[in-house]
């Protein structure tokens, strides 16, 4: 009997202190990669690194995997050195990003089928035709310890991704808040329960207040660059700014099936002094089209994002004999480039959507609400102009435009009665929903087509003094 009772005493034992041990799951993620493709060696030998550790360690992207590397985005099969990279390293799960939509329905669809990881998005609702595979949710399994991802894309003024509106037809989507209410049941599913967004910081710390019962948010659209993570309403979120310059290493402790603990801190991706050589080999092999390393002209320094949003305005009048250009400042993707060469990379860098070139004739006062309009609908961020000065009058606490007051460039108020030739990218034309007579017509050519064509055998170029937009605060109402 004593024997017996001693056996029983030591099961009981090693059963308790087998309960009772805490599992660390551990998740690399990275959000708004835009296909920095010389970084991707350098993440996989963070991700082999990390499961030599941990070999259950899960890798996520938080979406906005492409567009920014003409390497990867005009690839005969869209986006796919991304995909392959992103095969390579093993990516469990990626939300989809606004520029996911790039490429259109089809593009997209080919993407997804040539990944062997899910998309998650819950908010989206695509037409049977286009066969767009996407997951709403996806549980993953750890020693007994079920992860369940959900996925959501934000959603801009007219209740569409920060896309061209013509790459979504055929796509529904429903509001943010309202997708994840219709999945709180899966919070009872989980042990651990993950929100994988792309909606912006601002907006993932609103949802800790609304949602508190997600354990992690992991964030991106907004490129907000935070120190690890920050906890909010009980909520971990974490963000990167874009590019991969650094990814999130994220440790969850689980005690008994229960969350205990949660912590991240950033990796330095770009400065990782290891690479993957079989990553590294395809790198090398994507970028070695000899096209692209064509030089077009010399430059002195960019510095801002005004100072090459005005270059890619001067090319549209330049080449096209308009009188007026607008460029929307989320087009315009770098605010930075170094004197010296500027190649065809660094045109299709800039402007990588393909967007065509739309010609219209408008009054003074058509442009003035057409300017307005491309503001509010795409973030609030000023868009560019050639041929003419602003002063745009924005309420301080909303950042609502209140009015616009146009000028000629040697300082004369712009006749708002008179009519002008404007040309502006095909994407701007399509979101502008201010009244004007003339819809615009294509003119057949691409925009980053008309920037080569300005920039090839161009005499030197110098920006450095150019300022044609003033933002003038004006104090709001509480």
């Amino acid at each position: 009997m004593r024997k017996l009772l001693i056996s029983w005493l030591l099961v009981f034992t090693a059963l308790t202190s087998a309960t009772a041990q805490t599992r660390e799951l551990h998740i690399l993620s990275v959000n708004d990669m835009h296909a920095t493709l010389g970084h991707m060696p350098m993440l996989a030998a963070i991700a082999d690194s990390l499961r030599g550790i941990d070999k259950q360690t899960l890798v996520f992207s938080a979406g906005d995997n492409r567009t920014g590397d003409p390497v990867n985005d005009l690839y005969p099969i869209p986006t796919y050195p991304m995909t392959a990279l992103m095969n390579l390293i093993g990516f469990d799960a990626t939300a989809l990003g606004n520029h996911e939509f790039d490429s259109g329905q089809k593009g997209l669809a080919q993407v997804i089928t040539t990944s062997n990881f899910p998309y998650l998005c819950a908010n989206l609702k695509a037409s049977p035709e286009y066969r767009i595979q996407t997951e709403p949710y996806h549980i993953f399994v750890i020693d007994g310890i079920k992860i369940g991802v959900l996925g959501v894309v934000e959603l801009g003024t007219k209740g569409l991704p920060d896309a061209h509106p013509d790459l979504l037809q055929g796509l529904s989507f429903t509001p943010v808040e309202e997708t994840i209410r219709q999945y709180e049941w899966l919070r009872d599913k989980v042990d651990i329960y993950i929100l994988l967004s792309h909606v912006g910081f601002e907006d993932d710390v609103a949802l800790t207040e609304k949602f508190p019962y997600f354990d992690l948010i992991i964030g991106g659209h907004t490129h907000t660059q935070l120190k690890g993570g920050e906890l909010h309403n009980g909520v971990l979120v974490t963000q990167n700014e874009n590019k991969l310059k650094l990814a999130t290493y994220i440790t969850l402790k689980v005690e008994n099936g229960k969350l205990v603990g949660k912590s991240a801190k950033n990796i330095n991706v770009k400065s990782f002094p290891k690479k993957n050589e079989v990553a590294e080999s395809m790198v090398e092999f994507f970028a070695s089209n000899p096209e692209f390393k064509r030089v077009l002209t010399t430059a002195e320094e960019f510095d801002n994002l005004e100072q090459l949003g005005c270059l890619m305005c001067d090319a549209l009048t330049e080449t096209t004999g308009a009188d007026i250009a607008l460029q929307n400042g989320g087009g315009v993707r770098f605010s930075e480039k170094k004197a010296g060469p500027f190649t065809v990379n660094d045109v299709l860098r800039l402007d990588p959507f393909g967007n065509e070139c739309i010609e219209m004739e408008l009054t003074g006062e058509e442009f003035k609400k057409m300017y307005i309009s491309c503001f509010t609908n795409d973030s609030h961020d000023p868009p560019f102009v050639s041929g003419v000065k602003c002063e745009l009058v924005a309420d301080t606490l909303t950042r609502e435009a209140k009015d616009l007051r146009l000028f000629t460039l040697d300082g004369k108020k712009l006749n708002l009665k008179k009519k002008y030739r404007v040309v502006c990218n095909s994407y701007v034309a399509a979101i502008c929903d201010a009244p004007r007579k003339d819809q615009g017509h294509s003119i057949g050519k691409r925009c980053s087509d008309l920037l080569i064509q300005f920039l090839d055998g161009h005499a030197p170029i110098d920006y450095r003094n150019v300022r044609r937009v003033t933002i003038v605060h004006s104090p709001g109402k509480r």
